[in-house]
């Protein structure tokens, strides 16, 4: 049986390695659903705090993925979430190369509405990059995005996990006022999101300088403003950029190009599960047939439910009393012969000790009136 966690979570399969924690399928034995389970790993008390921040973010939005629950056992901590299947921007670059500008303007306006969801809620995501943007799987459908990691996510105005020379955003992605100590801004993300963009017209990783070259073609102008150094010269917020962004006036793919298929990253289901659950248990196989024999008798009415064993799931014959030892056999007793009469005259030896005790009566009497 799958080990369970807290009593609540019962682990399926390894789904992959972040940078805190293993991402595993999970059952939910509470709700009877699969989810995510993201298990923290680092045993130090910063990523034991940034672990337990993001586990307690609670943006509700369709393109946030928001964590369902928490758990904690012998000093593992566990967060669950749902299970989003298509993988994510980066391996859609990986697999497709440059991606459509139809395509990349419906995931940058989808971005951008997660952002805003975000920063309303008082957050800098501060990890916004291909890898942490999920798809479902919608095969050559329009695409669902939904923004997920809140690892190093920071609240606005609030005392920071980090030193002043401690950099956690990923690098290429992080904007240059970022190195020079500046507080947590949602601008920030917006720099990152435009990054996010370039990568996705040209499928080439960011510099780690924080140049980033702006292709050529319509994106070019929001491009421009979205990783622009001086942080005064980006949009103000997430939903100026959105707007910007649908303005933009893109060409159809070409009639027979390949679409962008996001298929299911999910692996195969382990041995006992199924997309229902566990499976039930299979049927314990049927018992050997009797030897040839005399017929037993048949009971007519069903077996009684007290005579059953909890941990059987086949109904179990009514228990017979068990038979008590074997009986000894009988001894046999010695039969007595009849008394045979005396053989050649001679009298019984019963005979003469009662002459002889009346001898001695006599003899008693006399003695005592001679006296």
């Amino acid at each position: 049986m799958a080990e369970v966690f807290a009593g609540r979570y019962q682990l399926v399969d390894l789904l992959g390695r972040g940078g805190m924690g293993d991402v595993w399928r999970v059952w939910d034995l509470r709700d009877g659903v699969y989810r995510a389970a993201k298990l923290q790993r680092q045993a130090d008390s910063a990523s034991l705090l940034r672990f337990v921040r993001e586990s307690s973010t609670r943006v509700e939005h369709p393109h946030v993925v928001a964590p369902t629950g928490w758990s904690a056992e012998d000093g593992t901590v566990l967060f669950a979430m749902p299970i989003i299947g298509g993988g994510s921007v980066a391996q859609v670059v990986a697999d497709h190369g440059p991606l459509p500008h139809a395509w990349v303007r419906e995931v940058g306006r989808q971005l951008f509405v997660a952002l805003q969801a975000v920063h309303e809620a008082g957050l800098v995501h501060r990890d916004v990059k291909p890898a942490n943007l999920l798809l479902e799987a919608t095969g050559t459908a329009a695409p669902v995005l939904r923004l997920s990691d809140f690892g190093i996510a920071a609240v606005v105005d609030e005392p920071r996990l980090t030193r002043a020379w401690e950099v956690v955003h990923t690098p290429g992605y992080a904007a240059p006022e970022v190195f020079t100590d500046a507080d947590p801004h949602p601008r920030q993300d917006l720099f990152a999101a435009g990054v996010v963009l370039v990568e996705m017209l040209t499928a080439a990783r960011p510099q780690r300088d924080g140049v980033v070259p702006v292709p050529d073609g319509p994106f070019a102008e929001v491009v421009s403003r979205l990783v622009a150094a001086d942080p005064r010269d980006r949009f103000p917020d997430a939903a100026s950029a959105r707007a910007a962004l649908e303005s933009v006036a893109v060409v159809p793919p070409a009639p027979g190009a390949e679409p962008v298929e996001v298929f299911s990253h999910l692996p195969e289901w382990p041995s006992g599960w199924g997309p229902e659950g566990p499976r039930a248990v299979e049927a314990l196989p049927p018992a050997r047939p009797p030897a040839a024999g005399p017929a037993a008798p048949t009971v007519d009415r069903p077996t009684d439910v007290s005579t059953q064993e909890p941990t059987r799931r086949r109904a179990i014959s009514p228990r017979q009393p068990l038979p008590g030892p074997p009986s000894p056999a009988p001894t046999p007793v010695p039969t007595r012969e009849p008394r045979r009469p005396a053989v050649n005259g001679s009298t019984p030896v019963g005979i003469w000790a009662l002459g002889l005790v009346g001898v001695a009566l006599v003899v008693a009497a006399v003695v005592t009136g001679v006296r």
